[in-house]
């Protein structure tokens, strides 16, 4: 059975121009710089919006586990290190 999880960074890459791009909050719609990516929904949900396909771009949400909030955060994850393997696996 899989624990309820929490986002804590709604973050992607795109794989073509390299931004690393982050949706704060709620229906805080974010594109990269070259307009293939998309992210919104901040912690409350995510969605993303891309032009060239699933393999334009790499997931990075950082996610907690609400079972176990304290022992699985890295205090070092942000936006200079968003696929830390503690967090959110690689």
């Amino acid at each position: 059975m899989n624990k309820p999880t929490q986002t804590i960074k709604n973050i992607a890459k795109c794989l073509l121009c390299g931004d690393i791009i982050e949706s704060k909050h709620r229906h805080d719609f974010v594109t990269c710089k070259c307009g293939n990516l998309s992210v919104d929904g901040g912690q409350d949900y995510w969605k993303r919006s891309f032009l060239h396909g699933l393999d334009s771009y790499k997931e990075l949400n950082l996610l907690k586990n609400e079972e176990d909030r304290e022992s699985d955060y890295c205090e070092n994850c942000n936006l200079d290190n968003p696929s830390c393997d503690k967090c959110i696996g690689s």
